[in-house]
């Protein structure tokens, strides 16, 4: 080639993983999930945190003396059970398939 002519580009080459016939336009990407799910994970999101919120706490500033505040039932077992459910939450919004 010499340096007088302009490179012609081949016009069968695609850009960007664009076929032929797909305009540059077209929108490709989508969310992974839908607004139920982002709303379901944000609830399970407040079911942890308010567990764990409730299992603050029931120590003893002095270490010689006992505090039976520990071994309340808000700590023992509503705690617990509200940061298992926040879990199961969260799984169940990750793996909800939304409606088409």
């Amino acid at each position: 080639m010499s340096k007088d002519k302009p490179h012609k580009q081949d016009s069968t080459k695609t850009t960007s993983g664009f076929s032929k016939g797909k305009e540059l336009t077209e929108e490709t990407s989508e969310f992974a999930f839908a607004r139920k799910n982002y709303k379901l994970l944000l609830i399970g999101l407040a079911f942890i945190i308010l567990g764990f919120i409730l299992m603050v706490g029931g120590g003893s500033d002095d270490p010689k003396v006992f505090n039976e505040d520990i071994f309340s039932f808000q700590r023992i077992t509503l705690a617990p059970i509200l940061i298992v459910a926040g879990y199961v939450i969260e799984i169940f919004a990750i793996m909800k398939r939304p409606k088409d």
